[in-house]
């Protein structure tokens, strides 16, 4: 199976969406993780119907497909890195992540997203665990709904430092509601480097059943700082063969949100890269 490989726009900050856009379709890229921000697609605006729309023509007319992507850092407040989250002690601060994943959910749907990826944030000080999963069910439920009124997968991502943190929480979480078909995975391929206690090709074979949507850069282990391929330890062939074995048919985005100051010359170095670790990965591709 021939991978698709995307870029993250966060990591395309500095460029407005269109000339985004445009870059990933020149260099070759199959689609792009399209994190909804104030600079380029903002969840907020008043007329984000007409500027879905014009983004949804854009990416037809490069032939990209689209992953929708909710890690906005200031898009709720401008104070707070990520908040409100779903776990906020306040329930009207956790309502308004609730209604702004909602709002994604039909975004994705109006662009034909492959999935929604989002994450269940960080547990505020003095909060039990037991508190913090009640919460973060509740204030997802509602968006669980509406991906699956809408029919598309919701992609949870496992974030070191947050809740859910790992494969096992995910897991965790699957059961609490009971495993419904619009709970979906987001793997992101450095996180597994990170803190996972599997290699990174064991995490895609252990969380195959359940991807919905592939991040991948490279990682030190105990270190959460996403890096440029070739500057972390990653052993990328054996990870892509695995993806490749999974039957995954989502985009794999490459995911480098504190390196927009040099995007479109990582955009072109990262798709080299991957292009020849698939190569290597020993896979029949088709």
């Amino acid at each position: 199976m021939t991978p698709r490989w995307g870029y993250g726009t966060n990591g395309l900050t500095d460029l407005r969406l269109p000339d985004a856009l445009t870059l990933l379709a020149d260099l070759g890229y199959d689609g792009v993780g399209l994190t909804l921000d104030h600079m380029h697609l903002d969840p907020l605006s008043p007329d984000l119907t007409a500027r879905t729309r014009r983004v949804a023509r854009a990416l037809n007319r490069h032939s990209l497909t689209v992953t929708v992507e909710t890690g906005a850092r200031y898009v709720l407040d401008p104070r707070r890195k990520h908040g409100p989250s779903l776990l906020d002690p306040d329930p009207d601060a956790r309502a308004a992540r609730t209604r702004l994943l909602i709002r994604s959910v039909q975004v994705a749907a109006d662009l034909g997203a492959h999935a929604l990826h989002c994450f269940s944030g960080v547990t505020p000080p003095g909060t039990d665990d037991g508190t913090a999963w009640k919460r973060f069910a509740d204030a997802l439920a509602p968006v669980l709904d509406a991906a699956h009124a809408a029919a598309i997968p919701l992609a949870i991502e496992p974030e070191p430092g947050h809740l859910l943190a790992t494969l096992a929480d995910f897991h965790y979480l699957r059961q609490e509601f009971g495993g419904p078909p619009a709970l979906g995975l987001t793997l992101d391929i450095g996180h597994c480097q990170c803190l996972e206690p599997l290699p990174p090709a064991d995490c895609v074979r252990a969380a195959a059943p359940w991807l919905k949507h592939v991040q991948i850069e490279d990682m030190r282990r105990g270190v959460h700082e996403h890096l440029p391929f070739g500057e972390g330890e990653i052993d990328f062939p054996p990870v892509l063969a695995a993806l490749d074995a999974s039957g995954y048919q989502g985009l794999t985005v490459v995911e480098l949100p504190r390196h927009s100051h040099a995007g479109p010359q990582l955009a072109e170095k990262s798709l080299r890269f991957l292009r020849a670790a698939s190569l290597a990965d020993g896979a029949p591709h088709d």
